[in-house]
C-alpha cells in the first residue's frame, strides 16, 4: 500500500475513534493566507470583515480579510508599532487598547479606526496600562480584561469603556490575574480562559472565570483540559472556541470548545500548524484562525486554517 494512502487511512481511522470516544472532532481546511506574516497582534471582526493590528517585530499596516470575498488587502497604518495590543469592533469602528510599545512598555493609549473612512483618531486612555490582555463587547461597552503591566507584571484590571460618552468605569477585577488569556462574551457575561502568570509560558493556566456584569460578580467554571496560554478564542453557537498557546518550547496543537450551559468541555481535531500569538474569527458556521508563530517565542507566519464543526 502507498505510504500517502497509508497515511490518510491512518488520519480516517483516528478521528472516528476520536468521535466513538465521545468528542466532537470536527475538520481543518486551508484558509487564504495573508499578504504579510504577523504574531502577537489584535485579531477583531466586525461584520464580514477581520482585522489584524499590531505585530511583534513593528509591522504597522493593518490587514484587513474580507470574510465573504475570501480576500486580503492592506489597511492604513496604525499610528506606532505595537505588539500585543487588544481590540474589539463595536458600531462599525474598531478599538484598540494598550499594547507594549518601545520595546516592553505596556500603554494606556486607546486608537479608533473608523470602518468607512479607515481614519485613525485618538480615544479617552485606559485608567491604568495593560498589553496581552482581552476585551470583549457586552450591552454597547467594551470590558477591556487582565493582561501585563510593564515588565510582564499581571493585573487583575477590569476596565469597561463607553465609547458613546468616552468614558471610563472600573468593575470587579479579575480574581485571577494572568496574561495571554482568552476573553470571550457569551449570553451577556464574559469568559476569561486560559492565560500565563507574569508572562512566564512555564507558568501556563487551566482557569475558567466568568463574569456577570448584573452582579459585578466573577465565577469559577469548568478548567480547560489543556493549560496553555497565547491562545485564539471564538465563539461558535453559544460555545467558547480555544485554539493553540505556547509553553517555553514548543506550540500547542490543542482545540477544546467550553459550553457554559452545563460547565463542561469537549475535545476538537487538532490544529494542522501548532499556534500561538494569533486569533480566531467566525463565518458562516466556521472558525477561521488567523497567522500567528508556529514556534515557541516570536516566530511569524501567514498561515489561515479553517475549522470546520462536525455539527454545524
Amino acid at each position: 500500500m502507498p505510504t500517502g494512502l497509508r497515511c490518510a487511512i491512518m488520519v480516517v481511522f483516528a478521528l472516528f475513534a476520536w468521535a466513538a470516544n465521545g468528542h466532537e472532532p470536527g475538520q481543518w481546511q486551508n484558509g487564504v493566507e495573508g499578504p504579510q506574516p504577523r504574531s502577537e497582534m489584535a485579531v477583531v471582526q466586525d461584520g464580514s470583515r477581520a482585522y489584524l493590528i499590531g505585530d511583534y517585530v513593528g509591522a504597522t499596516e493593518v490587514l484587513i480579510y474580507d470574510l465573504d470575498a475570501r480576500r486580503w488587502s492592506v489597511g492604513p497604518d496604525f499610528p506606532y508599532p505595537v505588539h500585543h495590543p487588544v481590540a474589539a469592533a463595536l458600531g462599525g469602528n474598531v478599538y484598540v487598547f494598550g499594547g507594549y510599545i518601545n520595546g516592553w512598555e505596556a500603554s494606556d493609549s486607546v486608537w479608533v479606526l473608523d470602518g468607512e473612512t479607515m481614519d485613525w483618531s485618538e480615544a479617552a486612555p485606559m485608567p491604568s496600562p495593560l498589553a496581552a490582555g482581552g476585551a470583549a463587547v457586552v450591552d454597547g461597552n467594551i470590558h477591556v480584561v487582565g493582561g501585563s503591566l510593564s515588565g510582564a507584571v499581571n493585573t487583575d484590571a477590569h476596565m469597561i469603556y463607553d465609547p458613546q460618552a468616552d468614558t471610563w468605569e472600573t468593575a470587579a477585577p479579575m480574581p485571577t490575574p494572568r496574561d495571554h488569556l482568552g476573553i470571550v462574551a457569551i449570553a451577556g457575561e464574559i469568559l476569561a480562559i486560559g492565560g500565563r502568570v507574569d508572562g512566564d509560558p512555564a507558568f501556563n493556566l487551566d482557569t475558567v472565570e466568568i463574569y456577570d456584569p448584573q452582579s459585578d460578580a466573577w465565577r469559577s467554571g469548568a478548567p480547560m483540559p489543556t493549560a496553555r496560554s497565547g491562545v485564539a478564542a471564538a465563539v461558535l453557537d453559544g460555545k467558547a472556541f480555544i485554539f493553540g498557546g505556547e509553553t517555553r518550547e514548543v506550540t500547542f496543537a490543542a482545540a477544546e470548545a467550553y459550553d457554559p450551559v452545563d460547565d463542561s468541555w469537549i475535545e476538537l481535531a487538532p490544529l494542522p500548524t501548532p499556534r500561538h500569538g494569533f486569533g480566531a474569527v467566525v463565518h458562516d458556521g466556521q472558525i477561521l484562525t488567523l497567522m500567528g508563530a508556529p514556534t515557541a517565542g516570536g516566530d511569524r507566519s501567514a498561515l489561515v486554517e479553517v475549522f470546520v464543526p462536525s455539527n454545524p
